[in-house]
């Protein structure tokens, strides 16, 4: 409560603060335009003070300076007529030199007020209104917004208020903008200030640059351009000549990994009549259908209906109860990754035109690939090779034959004390399974809540389920070493609460559930200087290339996803750029990416949850439906949970969307369609949703949203008019 109002107190004090700073610059441009200030930064008023001007700078030259530096960096500033003559000014009383120190820092202080003020005033209300539009803009000066200021202050024909302006409406900062504006204009500033040590030959401001010379500026602001790009395509040169290139190419592509992204890789390359290897040296399908996804949803659902038989009483019964095999549940899980297997099998691939080999793959240079002792050439390669559990260096989990979400599956009896390592969503969705399946389960955490990536209202909901399930959740805790004692497996954890005591919790089996990590070793990325990013995958640009420009990767080995999902949507972009190099190419488009946890209540999301809109600064409005209102989650007993949206303040233009609940990720797929086509939350409610489904909670979650915006001023009108219409015979 004290938080909220502390942030409205803010939010006030900076809209005062905005209308003060708003009222006084246009206070000071009246005051310019008022009193005709104008007419005294004209070239011929100029000239008929010039002689004063010496006269005063000889004998006070310090003050001329500091009335000269100030109007200078007021105009500029202020984004007025006029410097331009300045410029000559400083030229024609200072010198060549001191002209260009002075106008050089004088010309960038006031272009960073313009810039801040711009900033101060517009850029919340600008990004706003138009942030969905502006993702790209703001992405690539985030990037490269240094390069792209440089080029523009290269060439003074162009505006350069509008540049101070419009620069203050993007993420570059203030420091960086200072700097590259300091040394883009100095080519402008020495041109103008030259000019003015000759000003008594200059006739009019429009003489001074010629047509030759405005071209010569173009060039000069292309040239950092034409020599990036000129960089980039030398350096891939030079990378390539230290490989011989094949005279005739076998395949237009090999992908290596047959997982979700290596086999929509190869799909597409395959349906545009392209020839393509797939190399897979395990199992093809990948992580996806051998021990993540399908499995796991198969084992979530057995958990799922003994839930629904402890749960008899709700529905109605006096008593119900299941007798159950695990080892039966475990095989009915392999028969599910047995029926979704032919989608992904090496025959119907086959049968596609894909050439499948089941090998090692290792690439021998940017046009070869090594498997099974032969060597085939390729004009691009595609790396799809996913990525693996996370095992940290805890001291003794090695002796501990320990699980991961790989592993697991081999399982044919259930562990009587499971621990789990890990609150993220693999941690969660496996926990709560086993709990209903019969083991006491202890989740193992480092911080304060599971799925910390969520707003506290979503992991609150789901823990408290867990509690509910008899899940021993350790939050805070750090696991230190594991030993055996007696036959007993045992891992002491450090708590971290104020006393950072250590705790011993005894289990039969662990999960080992932190994460998944980049397979980028042993196929000569190594070998060929292929780089990897901060996060271990390996690095690439906006079109999914890495250093060569025709080795590509994506999927889980790309990162900065790891869902099935954005893999195969990868998979199309590296694709179409490596087969059509040359001729188009795409940038992924990361703008709209979904993404669910399957514990129950689901939890699924797209675009902004409260935590990442307020660390990103970005303003936001809440709307929110519960389930417990809508009548057919009533009607299930499944009236838990939420719909959760963020608008733009004011609009109905949708930042993100969380939902928990039932079939929450089957749900959140409208938000999905409607965020990726700019539909506002107006276009939901005027949606007909058919009755009585869940997702109708889509549809009342716009209506919430509509109610919190409704015009006040208007029912009011109609209030009184229907009550004159009342009394009207």
């Amino acid at each position: 409560m004290i938080d909220d109002i502390l942030a409205v107190k803010s939010m006030q004090y900076r809209l005062n603060t905005r209308i003060l700073l708003l009222l006084l610059l246009g206070l000071l441009i009246a005051v310019f335009y008022g009193f005709d200030l104008q007419q005294h930064l004209s070239l011929e008023s100029f000239k008929a003070r010039q002689s004063q001007i010496d006269h005063l700078y000889r004998t006070s030259p310090w003050i001329i300076v500091a009335a000269y530096f100030t109007i200078y960096v007021t105009i500029t500033a202020l984004s007025l007529p006029g410097a331009a003559l300045m410029t000559l000014a400083g030229g024609a009383v200072f010198g060549l030199l001191a002209g260009t120190v002075i106008v050089s820092f004088a010309s960038t202080i006031g272009a960073t007020l313009a810039f801040l003020a711009s900033r101060f005033l517009f850029r919340d209300l600008v990004q706003r209104r138009f942030g969905r539009q502006l993702g790209t803009v703001n992405d690539g000066i985030g990037k490269d917004g240094a390069f792209y200021l440089f080029t523009l202050r290269l060439v003074p024909a162009f505006p350069f208020f509008v540049i101070n302006l419009l620069m203050g409406l993007t993420p570059i900062r203030t420091g960086t903008f200072y700097w590259v504006s300091q040394i883009g204009m100095l080519a402008g500033t020495l041109v103008y200030v030259n000019a003015g040590t000759r000003i008594s030959k200059i006739e009019s401001l429009s003489g001074i640059l010629s047509p030759a010379l405005i071209a010569s500026f173009l060039l000069l602001g292309i040239f950092p351009w034409i020599a990036r790009n000129g960089i980039i395509f030398f350096n891939q040169r030079k990378l390539l000549r230290n490989y011989p290139r094949p005279k005739k190419f076998d395949r237009n592509l090999i992908v290596i990994g047959a997982g979700s992204a290596g086999l929509v890789s190869a799909y597409i390359a395959a349906a545009i009549k392209a020839k393509v290897t797939l190399i897979e040296k395990h199992r093809v399908g990948g992580d996806c259908l051998n021990t993540g996804c399908v499995p796991s949803k198969a084992l979530l659902r057995s958990a799922k209906f003994l839930n629904h038989v402890q749960r008899a009483p709700e529905f109605g019964m006096r008593s119900a109860q299941a007798d159950f095999d695990f080892a039966k549940v475990m095989e009915r899980v392999r028969n599910v990754i047995r029926r979704v297997e032919p989608h992904d099998s090496v025959e119907r691939y086959n049968g596609l035109g894909v050439e499948c080999i089941h090998g090692e793959a290792r690439i021998t240079s940017p046009y070869t690939v090594e498997v099974n002792a032969k060597i085939l050439s390729t004009r691009n390669i595609v790396i799809a090779t996913g990525a693996t559990p996370v095992v940290p260096p805890i001291e003794g989990l090695r002796e501990m034959d320990y699980l991961t979400s790989d592993t697991l599956w081999d399982l044919d009896e259930l562990p009587k004390r499971l621990l789990v390592l890990g609150g993220g969503p693999i941690g969660c969705e496996l926990a709560q399974a086993f709990r209903r399946l019969g083991s006491q389960v202890t989740l193992v955490e480092i911080l304060p809540a599971v799925l910390n990536r969520e707003d506290p209202d979503v992991s609150n909901l789901l823990m408290e389920r867990f509690q509910r399930e008899g899940i021993d959740l350790r939050l805070q805790h750090r696991a230190l070493r594991f030993f055996r004692e007696n036959h007993r497996q045992i891992l002491i954890c450090e708590h971290l609460d104020r006393e950072s005591r250590e705790v011993r919790i005894e289990f039969d089996r662990v999960l080992v559930a932190l994460g998944r990590a980049a397979n980028t070793k042993g196929f000569g990325l190594e070998e060929l200087g292929i780089p990897l990013s901060q996060t271990g995958t390996v690095e690439t640009n906006a079109f999914l290339q890495t250093i060569y420009p025709n080795i590509y990767a994506c999927g889980d080995v790309a990162g900065p996803y790891q869902f099935t999902h954005t893999a195969a949507h990868q998979a199309w972009y590296a694709t179409v750029n490596a087969l059509f190099r040359g001729l188009r190419s795409f940038s992924v488009d990361y703008s709209v990416i979904p993404g669910a946890t399957f514990c129950d209540p689901e939890v699924a999301r797209v675009g902004l949850n409260e935590i990442e809109a307020r660390e990103k600064q970005i303003p936001y409005e809440v709307t929110r439906f519960d389930f417990e209102e809508l009548d057919r989650a009533i009607t299930d007993s499944e009236n838990h949970g939420f719909v959760k949206v963020l608008t733009v303040p004011g609009r109905d233009r949708i930042l993100g969307v969380t939902i928990v609940g039932d079939h929450a990720g089957d749900l959140i797929a409208e938000y999905v369609l409607a965020m990726r086509h700019g539909i506002g939350l107006n276009k939901i409610l005027g949606t007909i949703h058919i009755y009585p489904t869940l997702a109708e909670a889509n549809k009342y979650a716009a209506g919430n949203w509509k109610k919190a915006h409704a015009p006040t001023r208007l029912l009011a009108f109609l209030e009184r008019f229907h009550a004159w219409r009342r009394g009207w015979a």
